[in-house]
């Protein structure tokens, strides 16, 4: 049904586009009356295809609008190839005619020329209408193909060839947006993610719970399609892990005395697993919490931000912690510390408070971790860092080893599937990036499946 509507909605396309010559063959060469009245319907079925190119059929008024985009690129693509091809016809045809000279024919040559500039117009309406609507929804484009898409526009060939990537990114995501809603309507009764006790997720250094800005990218909403309760750890974004961890108690203490549930299962990134391992063993709140998933947690440390410390001068060390510090709080940290939370993810320090910092009975440690293959892999900064941490750690996300990652009673790690790694800010959906063979709003589903599956 999908093809038959692309093969009958570009015929229209294309003879709406084409409608000058079309009239005038009709009427002035094959003397076909009322040939003139073909401009009504053309117009209405370009407005209509415009408007309505598929039926409704995305999960989402998003996933619609994106869906209706492609459509309208993919159209605009068969409809120029066809518009190319009638073009030249139509001047070949005029070609043999203008040599006799007449008033008709010459009518018809200005009628030709008037057609292309129309036929130009029409596809860029049709061009725009599509690049806006993919533009203005789709979230896999991200900042730079929207700037290359921009900039190859401008070259011949070139444009052709990003255009085809855009529509295949987009495509692919309204694919596997639509099978993702699909399989969470299929299984919104079992309620997969209602564990016993709610989650906390818990982010890491230099990051905030901002309300509109989330740290967990899509993560939390999928969670919750799937019956999970999510809170947030709403510490600063830079402290000592101590301070950190005091923050992240009564956090704890807040959530348990407000909802009466008791306990909590921490799901903690990078720093945030420091943070939180501070507040169960050092804070009181083994009692209160049940699991503790550490995702992608330097638990050994950073040898690289050791090496890092130690070269960058004193005096710029002070004023980059003082810019951050000052801008910070402008966002909401009450007593932000930039060089104390850096200084607390070093080897040394890390090793030190492993030491006094033990594993309380009762509470479940686990922890997860990816890597990436190549440097392109992490978005910049990641990308830059890549290969410092790994001359200084080894195998590594763009910040962490996979070696200081490793940490309580399951580890599991993250193979990327193909060339592509999973960095730091993949792991937690930071940029919103679909990447093949590796679902993370998926992950984080089965994650808290499981420990629903546990009794936890």
């Amino acid at each position: 049904m999908k093809y038959v509507r692309r093969i009958i909605y570009g015929l229209l396309l294309t003879a709406a586009a084409n409608a000058l010559p079309l009239v005038w063959l009709l009427y002035a060469k094959w003397s076909v009356p009322g040939a003139g009245w073909l401009f009504l319907p053309l117009a209405a079925a370009f407005l209509w295809v415009n408007l309505r190119p598929i039926p409704k059929s995305g999960p989402t008024k998003r996933i619609q609008r994106l869906a209706e985009g492609c459509e309208l690129l993919w159209l605009f693509c068969v409809t120029a190839t066809a518009t190319v091809l009638l073009q030249l016809l139509w001047l070949n045809v005029l070609r043999a005619d203008i040599a006799k000279d007449s008033f008709l024919d010459w009518w018809g040559y200005f009628g030709g020329a008037m057609g292309v500039l129309l036929a130009v117009l029409l596809l860029a309406v049709v061009f725009w209408n599509g690049m806006v609507r993919v533009y203005l929804t789709s979230v896999q484009l991200g900042i730079k193909h929207r700037v290359l898409a921009a900039l190859c526009g401008w070259i011949p060939l070139v444009n052709l060839w990003y255009l085809a990537k855009i529509l295949r990114l987009c495509s692919d995501e309204v694919e596997f947006e639509t099978q993702k809603w699909e399989l969470d309507a299929v299984r919104a009764e079992s309620e997969v993610c209602k564990t016993k006790y709610p989650l906390l997720m818990v982010h890491g250094v230099f990051f905030r719970d901002f309300r509109y800005l989330n740290y967990w990218g899509r993560i939390p909403r999928e969670l919750i399609r799937n019956g999970a309760t999510v809170y947030y750890g709403q510490q600063q974004s830079a402290a000592a892990v101590e301070d950190s961890g005091k923050e992240l108690a009564e956090r704890i203490r807040q959530i348990v005395e407000e909802t009466g549930c008791g306990k909590v299962n921490i799901i903690a990134h990078s720093k945030g697993g420091l943070d939180s391992r501070a507040a169960i063993a050092h804070c009181g709140m083994a009692p209160y919490v049940a699991t503790l998933t550490t995702i992608n947690t330097p638990h050994r440390g950073c040898i690289f931000a050791e090496y890092l410390l130690g070269k960058v001068p004193q005096a710029a060390r002070l004023k980059i912690a003082a810019a951050y510090n000052a801008t910070m709080k402008q966002v909401g940290d009450p007593n932000p510390d930039f060089l104390a939370a850096v200084t607390d993810l070093t080897e040394s320090a890390c090793l030190a408070r492993n030491e006094v910092t033990l594993d309380a009975p009762g509470v479940v440690y686990e922890s997860v971790m990816s890597y990436c293959k190549k440097a392109r892999h992490g978005k910049f900064p990641l990308n830059m860092t890549y290969p410092i941490v790994k001359h200084f750690d080894g195998l590594n996300d763009g910040l962490v080893s996979v070696e200081s990652a490793k940490w309580g009673e399951r580890f599991t790690l993250l193979e990327p599937q193909g060339k592509r790694g999973i960095s730091h800010g993949d792991v937690v959906d930071l940029n919103r990036e679909n990447i093949r063979g590796f679902d993370v709003r998926e992950f984080y589903v089965k994650l808290a499946a499981d420990l629903k599956r546990r009794g936890y």
